[in-house]
């Protein structure tokens, strides 16, 4: 039996939201997202993508019978649930696994044939469509095509305050209105000549760091101009969000270096309180900074711990 855990709203917000040339909600296998609250809530509003427990689905490959005749759940007729990477639940208000409600009864049932642990979204759908309104839907059905342009958002790496995307993302206005972004780190290979002018960009104030993505490149020398701009945002409750061309490389480098810095993390080693890499490819797992920049992130590990607790020979990055 899977084990069953907890989860915050931003954990499922990132699994929505992962893509790798198209949203990953196209795969099959990728998520199965459970709405346990009653049928009429569902039909009210859902989170998105959200099956209904008490609907009778019939595809290719999922289905659900809702209750049996005694009042208890019952497993998918035709769900391959073994082989899902990541399966939710949700309902209403649930906070804890002590809470006896109908995410943990359907979350028990799941976990018997699940491979992987069953998270349960803490605070149900009123904390997750509070923090996300833009997520909520009344949609049941989605073809492939539908499902491969739905629109992703960036990662969501420290709560409600730093997100992490590409240029695409910074520059699409639905994405900074959603996410209330009040300012953007850009770290691209365009040379930028500072102007007053180029400070503000609509309603977000931008910093804009000329890096290319190469081994070679000197990011290490901004990350303290960096980390003072997240900070002064941050630290009065506005939201920052890091971007690069693919928001892979130099964006993860970037906010790997905040987090260090902000947390005093480690980069990977076994140092306490915590590793930035594991909470970064946890965020994101598609990220991965160049081998120059990681070698930078050491070198920054020694100037925010005053020691060098990742070995880059060792290590798992």
């Amino acid at each position: 039996m899977a084990d069953m855990i907890m989860c915050e709203s931003y954990e499922l917000f990132n699994l929505l939201n992962q893509f790798s040339c198209v949203s990953r909600l196209a795969e099959i296998n990728f998520l199965y997202l459970v709405d346990a609250r009653e049928t009429q809530d569902y039909f009210t509003s859902h989170i998105i993508t959200a099956k209904s427990l008490n609907t009778v689905w019939t595809s290719a490959y999922m289905g659900f019978r809702g209750k049996d005749a005694k009042g208890g759940f019952v497993l998918p007729e035709a769900t391959e649930v073994g082989s899902m990477r990541h399966v939710v639940v949700y309902d209403s208000t649930t906070s804890c696994l002590e809470e006896q409600g109908r995410a943990v009864d359907c979350a028990q049932v799941l976990a018997r044939v699940s491979l992987h642990p069953v998270h349960i979204v803490r605070g149900g759908f009123q904390r997750f469509s509070a923090l996300y309104p833009f997520l909520r839907t009344e949609k049941i059905l989605y073809t492939i095509t539908e499902l491969e342009t739905l629109k992703v958002y960036p990662a969501e790496v420290i709560e409600g305050l730093v997100f992490m995307g590409d240029q695409k993302q910074s520059m699409d206005a639905r994405v900074l209105t959603d996410l209330k972004i009040s300012a953007v780190v850009s770290v691209s290979d365009v040379p930028h000549v500072p102007q007053p002018a180029d400070s503000i960009k609509g309603n977000q104030s931008i910093l804009r760091i000329s890096v290319a993505d190469s081994v070679d490149s000197d990011l290490h020398s901004s990350f303290q101009q960096i980390c003072s701009f997240i900070g002064s945002y941050i630290s009065v409750g506005s939201r920052v969000l890091v971007v690069s061309k693919q928001g892979r490389s130099r964006c993860s480098a970037v906010t790997i270096a905040f987090l260090m810095h902000h947390f005093r993390f480690t980069l990977e080693g076994s140092g306490i309180p915590a590793e930035a890499w594991t909470k970064m490819r946890k965020c994101k797992p598609t990220v991965r900074p160049n081998a120059g920049f990681l070698q930078q992130l050491s070198d920054w590990e020694l100037h925010t711990m005053g020691k060098k607790w990742t070995d880059l020979s060792q290590c798992r990055l």
